[in-house]
């Protein structure tokens, strides 16, 4: 006789379900297609493109520079939402970038920008991880962008240059962004502050506390998304509240 337990068949141990590095491969390269085609750009751009993704990925494994959630979509996300800003400045030379973390927007606009002549690109961050790999990602490129490892005030007090252009992404709220950036702004800089579905609000909450001159540009990459676009900021002045001494 057979008993049950030799006749039963036995089902094989169930696998963990993991993607497999060939796939998101297949998804990254997908992804960087698309962007490509968002917002296309020379051969050599691509190249320092490619190597700065590459490196990226390679840091990522052991510092989280973007939201592992992102990594798929990284070429669409990060690098085309980024490169989408050289567009709304084409003639500026002298860019800062706000809190630049991973290189997003600064350093990717550094890898477009780096065959004009004269192009500065400085990128201010705190993050002592991420100053070591924006110093090792600007020495392994070769892209024309100054890493200043210090405090955001600090630098908008006193720019190393006069600045053109300042940009932040994903940093703060849009009242506080245009605290931090209105030294650069009311000495002349454009702001490129790339911002999503909420910025209308953000610009209500700001108009309270300043006067802008700005403009919404859709974004490319997120139909959601739109890029705000300062061209003059001025505090408004609160009059002191007198008191009532008629009682």
């Amino acid at each position: 006789m057979i008993s049950r337990r030799e006749g039963s068949q036995q089902r094989p141990p169930r696998r963990e379900r993991h993607p497999s590095p060939n796939s998101a491969a297949v998804d990254l390269a997908t992804d960087r297609a698309r962007a490509l085609a968002l917002v296309p750009v020379s051969r050599e751009t691509v190249h320092r493109l490619d190597r700065f993704v590459a490196l990226l990925l390679r840091w990522q494994q052991r510092i989280n520079l973007i939201a592992p959630s992102t990594e798929r979509m990284l070429w669409t996300r990060h690098v085309a939402d980024s490169l989408q800003l050289v567009a709304l400045a084409p003639n500026a030379r002298v860019w800062a970038d706000l809190g630049s973390g991973a290189g997003f927007p600064g350093l990717v606009i550094a890898c477009a920008l780096a065959d004009v002549a004269a192009v500065r690109i400085h990128l201010v961050e705190t993050n002592l991880k991420k100053i070591a790999f924006l110093r090792e990602a600007v020495r392994m490129i070769g892209v024309p962008a100054t890493v200043h490892a210090t405090k955001i005030e600090g630098f908008a007090a006193h720019p190393p240059e006069p600045i053109e252009v300042v940009t932040a992404r994903a940093l703060a709220p849009l009242p506080k962004l245009l605290c931090l950036a209105s030294p650069l702004l009311k000495n002349g800089a454009i702001g490129l502050f790339p911002k999503g579905q909420y910025v209308a609000l953000e610009l209500t909450k700001a108009s309270k506390y300043w006067k802008i001159q700005a403009s919404l540009t859709e974004s490319r990459t997120d139909p959601k998304a739109q890029i705000v676009v300062v061209r003059e900021l001025e505090p408004k002045k609160f009059e002191p509240r007198g008191t009532d001494d008629s009682s």
